[in-house]
């Protein structure tokens, strides 16, 4: 929004606002002014007042900001057990941290935290098993909100490329660096976003980009990405497009198989579906090569044996199978199975000269290896009943590496002998939390239509069931993402404390492969809060809670479920937690890379049913006058340029304006914090204190059920 107010006067009078306040309950929150502004759809008029905020570089946005930071800190301090929560979760989370090592020129690589560092370092040791510190990302800025994005090494390990983020942005540099020396070898790349590093030999690397926006970086539309190949030694001005330059597409990744002989191009403009290219890397100014032309299908190339690919897809598979077809003449019509469809997802690596085709199972994992003739070697035998991930590496590798976990054991990596099929620990954390004592298991309950919905739960053993427990109800449902079981430190502070945690696998994940998620998409969307408002009913029947116990928490498009629930059944339960939601359903594709999103969503321009399907549960347009919401705490970050914190101020702005009762309405907006990646250690910790904490107040908890250690 346009203003001619100097920014002294805008902040003068917006901390002049803050004072004269209205007040919910106890509550006085800022004063959040509204402008008058219509959008038109389809003949239908739809106000937006707060349409000024979606400014992240305004004077008037940023002193809005602090004011409701000040209002929602001096609400968080008054809770008397914070800083003892706070205690506990720093001293349990305070455990050394090591990483799966890999092997790159004649190093082993490792990421490992000492317990509280803001960002893992990198280690390395040379043969002779002497140790140094590679990369230190809390070294990077003093506030520890710079953080390592990635990194790729060179085909000998000679040179590394690493990404950084700074303020938690998807925006990113490239540094190009001599791995011997550590001597930083040219100027650093700019205006990197969505991005990998992939190197062609020792030559240089394929990376992707947007070109810069115009005006805001981190709200502008960025719909044209493009692949680059920058070679070492020359400008970043003069990296040349291998790829996008013909029409828009909003995602473009390459990546170069491990005996350089190929790239390999997709290319997608949604969060499902993408073209697939190769392109052959031994022949001079060769051809790139079309293998598939649309976006009907999720396929990319897993390996190649020669000119032999193997290529997942769900073609003519949900659930995803293995085809192979040779790079000559690489068409769908001469792909031959190799790894075929089953009931359950597929979700392969490679490694140690093996596949490893890693199943999901009703959440959780079952992992069988085959060989490069596509016969079944073994089922690997896991520590128990969790989540599996790894299995992967170079070829020639002797020991691959994987990690387990569940809800209730910390993350273990065990070494793996391909041959033998047996597996060790590697690195087993050392975590002041006895798993033996909680209990964590699976459910069925059934949706509002009929259909079955598994949720695993988890508590102390010998819970009592009298609906009076602190219960957390976690979600995402979208985006074919999967919520399978993981240990948490935070999950960990939640059930000492005598709490329930419960994750259901609500649809338009990707549990059960592209059906389940098709059918929390679009005009099915409404499916996945019937999931969520199912789950929080079943726990409320079978007694783990009850409405005055229950909080619904979520993140991103979680963030939307936690919006769009607590929105239509705000009766159901006592807190709400959204965290960095997409809440303008309007709106949501004219920010960033949000169009990528209208897969799942559907956009408001698309028809006049899906606008009126989507204005029906936009959380920022259901917020009605006069309804006793749950107490809620919004949260986002001031950087976040994936879902952009207008979305979180504008239903924060909603809430405060038209709920009645003394719940309270806050909003706490992390500075210099993006989308969650590489958020540091302590920003981490303060976030979950504080969101347990004011969780509990506002269950009436005047003391911790249990005492601390």
């Amino acid at each position: 929004m346009k203003n001619s107010i100097t920014a002294a006067a805008l902040l003068c009078g917006l901390t002049m606002n803050a004072q004269n306040t209205k007040s919910s309950g106890k509550i006085k929150y800022p004063e959040t002014k509204k402008i008058e502004h219509t959008d038109t759809y389809f003949d239908t008029k739809v106000n937006d007042p707060y349409r000024w905020l979606e400014d992240d570089r305004s004077a008037e946005t940023g002193a809005w900001v602090k004011a409701q930071n000040d209002v929602t800190y001096g609400y968080l301090k008054q809770i008397p057990y914070r800083e003892v929560i706070k205690a506990r979760m720093e001293k349990l989370w305070n455990y050394e941290k090591i990483s799966a090592p890999f092997k790159e020129g004649n190093y082993t690589y490792y990421y490992k935290n000492n317990g509280l560092q803001n960002q893992s370092v990198l280690y390395r040791k040379d043969a002779g098993g002497t140790e140094e510190i590679f990369l230190d990302p809390n070294t990077f800025s003093k506030d520890g909100t710079t953080s390592l994005g990635g990194l790729d090494f060179s085909r000998d390990g000679s040179k590394v490329a690493y990404a950084i983020s700074e303020g938690g942005s998807d925006w990113r540099k490239v540094i190009i660096m001599d791995a011997m020396t550590k001597e930083i070898l040219e100027d650093t790349l700019v205006d990197v976003k969505f991005s990998g590093v992939s190197w062609k030999g020792n030559e240089g690397f394929y990376y992707s980009s947007y070109d810069k926006p115009k005006g805001s970086e981190l709200s502008a539309k960025t719909d044209q990405h493009k692949l680059y190949f920058h070679r070492l030694g020359t400008a970043q001005k003069d990296d040349k497009v291998i790829f996008g330059l013909d029409q828009k597409r909003r995602y473009v990744g390459g990546s170069v198989t491990e005996d350089d002989r190929y790239l390999i191009i997709t290319a997608a403009n949604s969060t499902y579906g993408n073209e697939l290219y190769i392109k052959d890397l031994t022949a001079e100014n060769s051809p790139i090569v079309t293998i598939l032309d649309h976006f009907n299908t999720s396929s990319y190339i897993l390996e190649n044996e020669g000119s032999k690919l193997f290529i997942v897809t769900d073609w003519k598979a949900p659930n995803k199978q293995i085809m192979t077809v040779d790079a000559s003449n690489p068409k769908p019509e001469n792909w031959k199975p190799f790894i075929a469809e089953t009931e359950n997802v597929l979700s392969p690596s490679t490694g140690g000269g093996f596949f490893f085709a890693n199943y999901m199972k009703d959440a959780v994992s079952l992992v069988k290896q085959y060989d490069y003739t596509g016969k079944l070697v073994r089922e690997i035998a896991l520590p128990g009943i969790g989540s599996a991930g790894g299995f992967g590496g170079k070829k020639e590798e002797k020991t691959l590496y994987y990690s387990f976990t569940n809800y209730i054991t910390p993350g273990t990596i065990y070494s793996f002998d391909p041959k033998t099929g047996t597996s060790a620990v590697y690195q087993q954390p050392k975590v002041d939390f006895k798993s033996e004592d909680y209990v964590s298991q699976q459910v069925f309950y059934t949706s509002k239509d009929g259909t079955k919905i598994p949720m695993i739960i988890t508590h102390k053993k010998g819970l009592k069931l009298d609906g009076k427990n602190p219960t957390m109800l976690y979600g995402y449902g979208g985006f074919n993402v999967s919520l399978t079981p993981s240990f948490s430190i935070a999950n960990a502070i939640w059930m000492e404390n005598d709490g329930i945690y419960a994750v259901p696998n609500l649809r338009g994940g990707g549990e059960y492969g592209k059906k389940w998620h098709d059918a929390g998409t679009k005009l099915q969307k409404q499916n996945v809060f019937d999931d969520f408002i199912a789950a929080a009913e079943y726990l409320i029947a079978n007694h783990y809670t009850s409405k005055d116990f229950l909080a619904i928490r979520g993140g991103s498009n979680g963030g939307l479920l936690v919006g769009a629930t607590m929105t239509q059944r705000p009766d159901l339960m006592k807190v709400a937690l959204p965290a960095v939601g997409v809440m303008d359903m309007l709106l949501y594709h004219t920010f960033t890379a949000g169009a990528g999103w209208a897969y799942d969503y559907g956009t408001a321009e698309d028809s006049k049913e899906m606008f009126e399907y989507l204005k029906g549960y936009s959380p920022v347009h259901n917020v009605k006058k006069g309804v006793p919401y749950p107490a809620t705490m919004v949260t986002t970050g001031d950087h976040d340029d994936r879902v952009v914190p207008a979305h979180s101020f504008k239903f924060a702005a909603e809430l405060q304006a038209k709920q009645t009762g003394n719940n309270p309405a806050l909003i706490r907006i992390d500075i210099n914090a993006g989308h969650g990646a590489g958020k540091s250690v302590a920003a981490t910790i303060q976030e979950n204190v504080d969101i347990q904490a004011f969780t509990l107040y506002n269950m009436g908890i005047k003391k911790l059920p249990v005492a601390q250690k």
